[in-house]
């Protein structure tokens, strides 16, 4: 028996049955996505991993203040889940950051709120701030730069 007249059904419909629910689900998503405003964060989150720059400079400030030293211990160099798990906000076209970063020193974690106005491509910071919640009894701001 020869099986040449019997055509293959194209992939479409064969695969109808998935392809449906899971392409609306994906257009779905993508519209609550942008809707929700989640695409703002992502950009922020991105131009702060490219700008790195702006919490190298920072942290060496904060290096250099000795009762940070003195609380936190050495302070570890800032890695790239710090910035995930931390905040960060761009506004006027991207010249003025907020930011909060954790911080982790050999005796205590902090949190470092930075607010820095770029001009002519160098950061001029504004405000940094390091941010100790726990333990409770050590629970404290020092301010290493403060706005005037």
């Amino acid at each position: 028996m020869n099986n040449e007249l019997i055509k293959p059904k194209s992939w479409r419909k064969r695969n109808w049955k998935w392809l449906l629910p899971v392409s609306g689900l994906t257009i779905i998503f993508i519209i609550l996505f942008f809707s929700t405003g989640m695409g703002s964060v992502v950009a922020n989150i991105t131009k702060a991993y490219a700008d790195t720059d702006l919490y190298l400079k920072a942290l060496e400030k904060v290096k250099s203040d000795q009762r940070v030293i003195e609380l936190l211990g050495e302070i570890e160099p800032i890695d790239k889940l710090s910035i995930l798990e931390g905040s960060v906000e761009y506004l006027d076209d991207n010249k003025t950051v907020n930011s909060s970063i954790r911080v982790k020193g050999k005796k205590l974690n902090a949190r470092m709120d930075i607010v820095a106005i770029r001009i002519n491509n160098k950061w001029n910071y504004e405000k940094i701030n390091i941010r100790v919640k726990n333990p409770p009894e050590k629970k404290q701001t020092i301010e290493i730069i403060t706005a005037e």
